[in-house]
């Protein structure tokens, strides 16, 4: 993650250029990197805000496509939908020990539907920032200023790494998921930044990959007892994205 993030630093890009190796303090992995302070957070969802963002995403993936670095796995858990572990979210210490009735059923139906298609997917891993939200991001004068939370790198399809990106890249604060129109159009500038377009079964994954996310994010709100911002948005917009991700649930179980 930091030879990614030295990548990056020194091809331009706004994130702070690590210093030191990585060194091992207990459990800790502990690194230095240089003070870059200032900018604003870009506030808003808009789809004027999705294509500002999505420029920014295009420009660090397509820099990270040409980083080789041992795959950062496992992956965080919020895009971790291909794990091992035995039910349908990854393992997750205390999470797991509370009251998994708190969470809605319309989040729990909504990632089982999601990581069906996911999971049905055989697209190649490349490698992404899947913290890539507004609050890990930094403005000045209209131009993106800084890039943080390098810690948050994975190894997933691209057309997930996208879709994950367009759905929460708003997110100041809480999690939260976008508006449908804002994710399109965060994917189509990203597409053009790219030069080229998804496939049916990559289009399908990446709205999939927005769901997934929100899901696993609002089961967090529901556990913790935090705001509702991120369910509610799952529950508004979930029905229209599974749909577009050709895995919705047949008639007779579709309570959206």
């Amino acid at each position: 993650m930091v030879r990614a993030q030295a990548r990056l630093a020194g091809r331009g890009l706004r994130c702070a250029r690590p210093l030191t190796l990585v060194v091992g303090i207990g459990s800790l992995a502990v690194h230095a990197e240089e003070f870059r302070p200032g900018g604003e957070v870009l506030q808003g969802d808009s789809p004027d805000v999705a294509v500002r963002c999505a420029e920014v995403f295009g420009w660090l993936m397509a820099e990270l496509a040409e980083v080789t670095v041992v795959p950062p796995l496992p992956n965080p858990p919020w895009v971790r939908w291909d794990h091992a572990d035995s039910g349908l979210w990854p393992a997750s210490g205390f999470l797991d020990e509370l009251d998994q009735s708190l969470v809605p059923g319309y989040v729990v139906a909504a990632a089982e539907r999601a990581r069906g298609r996911l999971l049905a997917a055989s697209l190649p891993c490349v490698l992404g920032h899947v913290g890539f939200e507004a609050q890990n991001q930094r403005w000045r004068d209209g131009a993106a200023w800084a890039v943080h939370d390098w810690d948050s790198l994975a190894c997933q399809p691209e057309a997930a790494l996208a879709g994950a990106a367009s759905g929460g890249f708003g997110s100041a604060g809480p999690p939260t998921l976008a508006p449908v129109e804002s994710s399109e159009a965060f994917l189509a500038t990203y597409l053009h930044m790219q030069g080229r377009s998804f496939t049916a079964v990559e289009q399908e994954v990446a709205w999939a990959a927005s769901v997934w996310m929100a899901a696993y994010n609002a089961r967090d709100e529901a556990l913790l007892g935090d705001t509702t911002v991120c369910r509610q948005a799952v529950q508004a917009q979930a029905a229209e994205r599974l749909r577009r991700a050709q895995c919705l649930a047949p008639s007779r179980r579709n309570h959206w």
